[in-house]
């Protein structure tokens, strides 16, 4: 009887050792912003977004100078303007502040497209890559300390530097293609 016992408490502990441990989950976390920042073809797409936003801030440029003569002329020829002509002017003003405006927040919105057109395949590799380490890791979470919800972490639970070592190791096979 005693030997029975000894082996049902043995299976005990050994089961309620296996569930504590099956339990305990892998929490690691990553820095999104050091990937983005870091990984195979950010820089390149980086280079790319300021070549198209030049073409933008040239023509932004352009027509605020276009719109600082304006008032400047009529600040000038103010005095001496008859009523009529003092209000077509501020009204010609006012029509060039709202098209640049406008100009101004079409092209923000167009640069916020295009940057979400070059950095899409990086985010969707460092995705796959996070959850290929997620799944070989075992890790039951992984957060990411950009978010800043992350206060404070064990720097050995970092994976952002396995995240970069797997996207250049893939980008590395795509080349040999």
């Amino acid at each position: 009887m005693r030997a029975s016992t000894f082996v049902l408490a043995g299976i005990l502990f050994l089961t309620t050792a296996l569930a504590a441990e099956a339990q305990s989950p892998r929490i690691g976390y990553i820095d999104s912003q050091a990937i983005l920042q870091e990984a195979p073809g950010a820089q390149e797409a980086q280079q790319e977004f300021e070549r198209n936003m030049q073409g933008y801030q040239e023509q932004i440029q352009q027509m605020g100078q276009e719109l600082e003569r304006l008032i400047e002329q009529y600040q000038q020829q103010e005095r001496t303007l008859s009523p009529e002509a003092r209000q077509r002017r501020e009204e010609e003003i006012r029509q060039r502040e709202m098209e640049y405006q406008q100009r101004v927040e079409e092209m923000e919105m167009e640069a916020a497209e295009r940057r979400q057109q070059l950095v899409e395949p990086i985010l969707e590799r460092m995705s796959g890559a996070i959850e290929e380490i997620r799944t070989e890791g075992q890790y039951t979470m992984i957060f990411d300390v950009a978010s800043r919800a992350i206060i404070a972490a064990d720097p050995e639970l970092d994976l952002t530097t396995q995240v970069l070592q797997r996207l250049r190791d893939t980008a590395g096979s795509d080349e040999d293609r």
